[in-house]
């Protein structure tokens, strides 16, 4: 049983773990269970697998009505997650994080079936603190997660990733054509998330024309939110070479056709950029909890693998981080080498072999 979610980053290491263990066992049974009305009850079954839901939601950081039905839920919620494994009865339950992952864990602890925490960011939440001092294994992205979780049960494994862009040689060509993009000029990739990003998206808006002016094309995913805002902010400007999409499904080509990658700092993020190996600047969300996506990318800049530019900064001071990594290529092979060694290509396989240790 595998259980979490809420954003991509939860969901897509989750079907990742699935994929390895199906590979390796095709007969074996998988069931997800999510939280009721997040994007894990759609991408899930997409993937192949079935997924019950439950009622649980977060605490709202703000003043709300919706934070009184919280307890309400989470009792529903556990009476639920504590039903649904008597029913399925799994060998081992993987908790990805997310809103589900808490009381499907706590309900399978008590029964006494081995638990794993798989721990995206290098900043551990809450829910996952409280659920590691029962689970039998800790799976982390970051050293010295020590800090957090008990050192004789933590393994260092990355974060499981799409296999696609494990191998992006010869692509390039091909990413180029699928685009549209021009192959005499160099190519920016701004990634603002599924959802998209205001910052990103506000900063690539007021240095678009110095972009163009330098000679780059920028392939821009500005997400569902903001898709028709910028848009229509693009089409007034009338410039030829910023490429607009609302999101982006073959992220292999894109990584290929990129010589230079804007991004968030969420942990799938980082975890794809350094098996990519390009030079990335991150600009992290200042809206997370424990302010964790700065503590992210601060991971790889101390270790000289990627440049970092703050969220209040980002608007007016974009395109001369990003000049200065197109045109000092010493730097920018620099920084590529460096986040590409600290990849962990086979997380996936690494966490359903500390699975099957769990249940031998």
């Amino acid at each position: 049983m595998i259980s979490g979610g809420g954003t991509g980053g939860h969901i897509y290491p989750a079907i990742a773990i699935a994929h390895a263990w199906k590979e390796k066992y095709p007969a074996s049974e998988i069931l997800f269970v999510g939280a009721l009305g997040k994007m894990e009850m759609q991408k899930v079954p997409e993937a192949g697998y079935k997924i019950k839901g439950l009622p649980v939601a977060g605490l709202q950081r703000s003043l709300s009505l919706e934070n009184l039905k919280f307890p309400f839920k989470l009792l529903k919620s556990l009476t639920q997650a504590s039903k649904i494994i008597t029913d399925f009865n799994p060998d081992a339950v993987v908790g990805v994080g997310g809103y589900a992952s808490g009381p499907v864990l706590y309900a399978a602890q008590r029964k006494g079936i081995p638990t794993l925490v798989q721990e995206q960011n290098s900043y551990a939440g809450l829910t996952n603190k409280i659920l590691a001092k029962r689970a039998k294994k800790i799976c982390v992205a970051y050293p010295e997660m020590d800090r957090f979780f008990p050192a004789d049960r933590i393994a260092y494994t990355g974060n499981p990733v799409r296999k696609d862009i494990l191998d992006l040689s010869g692509k390039r060509e091909k990413a180029l054509a699928h685009f549209g993009l021009d192959p005499a000029k160099k190519t920016l990739l701004v990634l603002g998330g599924s959802l998209g990003a205001r910052t990103l998206n506000n900063a690539v808006l007021a240095d678009m024309q110095k972009l163009e002016e330098e000679g780059y094309q920028v392939l821009w995913q500005c997400g569902k939110f903001y898709f028709q805002e910028m848009k229509t902010k693009l089409a007034d400007s009338g410039l030829a070479t910023i490429h607009l999409k609302e999101f982006i499904r073959e992220m292999d080509l894109a990584y290929a056709a990129a010589d230079v990658i804007v991004s968030r700092a969420g942990a799938l993020s980082v975890s794809e950029l350094s098996l990519v190996g390009k030079p990335v600047i991150f600009i992290p969300s200042p809206n997370v909890a424990e302010d964790h996506q700065t503590k992210n990318a601060m991971a790889y800049v101390s270790h000289n693998a990627a440049l970092l530019l703050n969220d209040s900064e980002a608007v007016g001071a974009l395109e001369q981080e990003v000049t200065k990594l197109m045109k000092d290529s010493a730097l920018s092979e620099v920084l590529g080498k460096n986040i590409k060694n600290l990849a962990k290509p086979n997380a996936a396989i690494a966490i359903v072999e500390e699975v099957e240790q769990l249940i031998a």
